[in-house]
């Protein structure tokens, strides 16, 4: 059984998003632009409300799937489907754009801590122009794994005999928020064809039997293709593991929009323009 080695280990790079959300972005950037099927992660947060309060107001997506997963503050979730809701501490909105959303993401708080992570999963070309789907997990319908040395939130696929809520999905996620307590272990099998990766909030591991550069607070850890992973905490840490089915398709990107080509970039700004874009 391989054993999941770190490929690459990459600190966050600071951008803004939004109408000028400050927040952390490694994965879609110059160094790990795609993990297929991962298009982007971005950690959004601040206790300075100038830094988040102005928020994501209505833009469009298709082709992608984004996972919002809330960890401190309120946003407040509206899109063309009719669908709305408020993230709370703990919750996560699964949404899959297929052929086209608008949607906003505004804060429903003042002041105080935000936190919180935006994964962006790219879907097949076979459902890409499906009808758009919104899921919506309250932190108590989201399992979680607790013993003396950790805790293990599941809010993809499975750890132990706890289950996370998004289930039959064609990339086969997992997506766990895991507590370690100091010199404590975190073992997992993982699909072997799996692209994989950790994002390390705070604390330090070692990953794996090899030796590896210091891991660092907000950092990606790219992971080897492997089985067999063992995550070291030399301090108390708190990470997310996240791990999907590569899809092994062209991608052609144009700003909210991922498709299999260029051609089906401008047919969705063209679609966007001319207000066909969420027409269901």
């Amino acid at each position: 059984m391989s054993t999941i080695e770190i490929k690459k280990i990459i600190k966050a790079l600071e951008t803004s998003d939004g109408a000028g959300v400050k927040l952390k972005r490694s994965i879609g950037t110059p160094e790990a632009n795609y993990i297929d099927p991962f298009l982007m992660l971005d950690e959004f947060g601040s206790e300075n409300k100038d830094d988040y309060i102005a928020g994501f107001p209505p833009h469009p997506h298709r082709g992608i799937e984004t996972v919002t997963y809330m960890l401190n503050g309120e946003f407040e979730h509206k899109d063309s489907t009719g669908s709305k809701g408020k993230m709370t501490p703990g919750d996560v909105q699964w949404m899959k754009t297929g052929r086209g959303i608008i949607h906003s993401e505004m804060p429903a708080m003042s002041d105080g801590k935000l936190l919180g992570f935006q994964l962006w999963i790219n879907m097949p070309s076979k459902l890409k122009m499906n009808k758009p789907k919104y899921h919506y997990y309250k932190n108590n319908q989201i399992g979680v794994y607790k013993d003396k040395e950790k805790i293990v939130k599941v809010i993809a696929g499975k750890f132990q005999k706890i289950e996370g809520p998004e289930k039959g999905h064609n990339v086969e996620p997992i997506y766990l928020h895991v507590v370690l307590n100091k010199n404590k272990e975190f073992k997992l099998e993982v699909p072997g064809g799996h692209n994989s990766f950790i994002y390390l909030l705070n604390g330090e591991l070692k990953v794996g039997q090899n030796e590896h550069e210091k891991t660092k607070n907000s950092t990606l850890i790219l992971l080897n293709k492997g089985i067999k992973l063992i995550i070291k905490s030399k301090v108390k840490s708190e990470f997310l593991f996240i791990s999907g089915k590569p899809i092994n398709e062209p991608i052609a990107r144009g700003g909210p929009f991922v498709m299999n080509t260029k051609e089906e970039i401008h047919q969705a700004v063209q679609d966007y323009q001319n207000g066909t874009f969420a027409k269901y």
